[in-house]
């Protein structure tokens, strides 16, 4: 499985659970269209973390980056129904930055024949 992972912050005067709501929305409907496996939303507690991460942390788990770029494909059409989903999220969030997992070690990974 690959985490796409998202850090933000939400805009200023931006309702926390308005947005949790609308973010569940976008992201179930990507769930029931199997563009993506699963999604977590954590937020940060007692203000602990490096402040370069922002406040929000935004987990969603896809099989693969062919799934992940089936969901790109989708939402980047910004037409129909997923247009307004995205938008209704993405109007709410400042300064966020991403970043790519992958479950480690990788299930194909061979032992013993490592060069480096």
């Amino acid at each position: 499985m690959d985490i796409y992972s998202g850090y933000f912050s939400l805009d200023e005067g931006q309702s926390d659970t308005g947005f949790a709501d609308a973010l569940g929305t976008f992201l179930d409907h990507l769930v029931d269209e199997g563009r993506i496996e699963s999604w977590r939303l954590m937020r940060r507690k007692l203000g602990l973390g490096p402040k370069h991460l922002a406040e929000f942390h935004l987990m969603i788990e896809v099989q693969d980056l062919a799934q992940l770029d089936r969901a790109f494909q989708d939402v980047s059409s910004r037409a129909g129904e997923i247009e307004g989903m995205h938008a209704s999220v993405n109007q709410k969030v400042a300064a966020i930055e991403f970043a790519l997992y992958r479950d480690f070690p990788d299930p194909q990974r061979k032992r013993g024949d490592e060069q480096f």
